[in-house]
């Protein structure tokens, strides 16, 4: 979230896990033939089917259609600028209604296919009024367990257990939210991450396990409740270069020499393509993997939720109903064969349904300076070196063998750079090869 766009708008509003990996598989080919394309196509829209309890039809239709408002709203976004106020799509996943607050911009929403509705509060309103609660999370009632941004309603919902709807208010008007952006809804929810310590075939973490979320040059992405930075990880091995959990459930863990991130995820049986990043929109439909439960689907209801774990408040969520378990931490969520975010937590299981939340990937992305891996891209082997091997490159202060602390110096090929973190440098790390460790200076 842009905490500067966030912070602008804000006096409009105020003042008055799941642990286990989805296995990568290194022998596959980065790229796919037609025919093998379209057995995933076809398979992905079985699984919308089964798990959304429509025709195989319908699925195709809903795809083809959420990719369309996808583009539209990323559109619009951009063209209607402060007064945009959220967008959402209807049951069939085949109606985008795009929420404005000047109406002198809904024929701009009309021309792009989309259908206005003119609200009091725009997405930049209703995020800064969140982040007011956000900043209060450690003070939210026991009965809370979490609160979200509603673009359907303009309102920011917080979720209270029965009886505690009057508390519920009560906090969020205190914490500089007015009363009329906020609406109270009674919940069964009890949120928790859901890691699990049984290992399995997933990657491991001393005596916990958790789901690989996504290829990055490098390693993978991941939830961060499954390890602080400088945690050692296995099959595949590798460490956490980088952790942020509570406030954020994020992680990214950089994968020793001989294994190789693949553009993949597992679709038990099989593996889907990854091809980028493109966000879908609310009331998309969206398919999780993970190594407890496998590959189930559902669609997405709210973004921008706020969750009480019992170890702190996470913010900026993705708020689901595709069920996950223990052991699903991390794991992948995907439109299609765009990836989405990573398994957070939530409240329920796949026998009896319930609510749960996704860690969105372009956050990740872009905390650690990180590049998506895809089916069409061809990342280089981490046994490789990409460049020089000299330990002293020509004109440059940089050494691999040498131990940088974070803020450190150093010059590359005649451009100098700063590190982002400590660490020991590698040949093969040379810093224009590796941003999440290095940025110029």
């Amino acid at each position: 979230m842009n905490r500067k766009i966030v912070a602008a708008a804000a006096a409009a509003l105020t003042g008055a896990g799941l642990v286990t990996a989805v296995a990568l598989t290194p022998s596959a080919s980065a790229g796919q033939t037609a025919s093998a394309a379209d057995q995933v196509q076809s398979e992905i829209v079985a699984a919308l089917a089964r798990d959304l309890k429509i025709s195989p039809d319908q699925a195709k239709t809903r795809l083809v259609g959420e990719q369309k408002a996808a583009r539209a709203d990323g559109d619009l976004k951009t063209r209607l600028g402060p007064s945009y106020a959220g967008s959402w799509l209807d049951a069939s996943g085949t109606t985008l209604t795009v929420a404005v607050t000047d109406t002198a911009l809904e024929g701009v929403v009309r021309a792009a296919g989309a259908t206005p509705k003119t609200v009091a509060r725009s997405a930049a309103q209703l995020d800064a009024a969140k982040l007011s609660l956000d900043a209060k999370g450690t003070s939210a009632p026991k009965t809370v367990p979490g609160w979200y941004v509603d673009a359907t309603t303009n309102s920011i919902v917080v979720l209270a257990t029965a009886g505690g709807e009057a508390a519920a208010k009560s906090w969020a008007t205190a914490s500089g939210v007015r009363a009329d952006a906020v609406r109270v809804e009674t919940s069964t929810e009890s949120p928790v991450p859901l890691i699990d310590v049984i290992g399995g075939n997933a990657y491991t973490f001393g005596s916990g396990r958790c789901s690989i979320g996504f290829s990055v040059e490098g390693g993978f992405v991941t939830a961060g409740h499954c390890g602080t930075t400088g945690t050692r990880t296995s099959n595949p091995s590798g460490t956490v270069a980088g952790s942020s959990f509570p406030g954020n459930d994020y992680a990214w863990v950089r994968v020793d020499a001989g294994n190789t991130p693949r553009g993949l995820v597992n679709r038990y049986p099989g593996t889907v393509p990854v091809a980028g990043s493109q966000e879908a929109a609310i009331g998309a439909s969206v398919c999780r993997s993970g190594s407890t439960t496998g590959w189930h689907c559902g669609t997405i209801q709210q973004k921008n939720a706020s969750v009480n774990y019992p170890q702190g408040t996470v913010s900026g969520l993705t708020r689901t109903n595709a069920c996950a378990e223990p052991g699903d931490s991390g794991g992948s969520w995907l439109a299609g064969d765009q990836a989405q975010g990573v398994t957070s937590g939530g409240s329920g299981n796949c026998s009896s349904g319930g609510t749960f939340y996704f860690q969105p990937i372009s956050e990740i992305l872009s905390v650690y300076s990180l590049r998506l891996v895809t089916s069409g891209s061809n990342p280089p082997s981490s046994t490789t070196p990409t460049t020089t091997t000299s330990n002293n490159p020509p004109g440059g202060t940089w050494a691999a063998g040498t131990t940088y602390a974070a803020g450190a110096t150093v010059t590359y090929d005649g451009v100098s750079y700063r590190a982002l973190q400590g660490h020991t440098a590698q040949v093969g790390w040379e810093p224009p090869n590796v941003p999440a460790l290095w940025a110029r200076a």
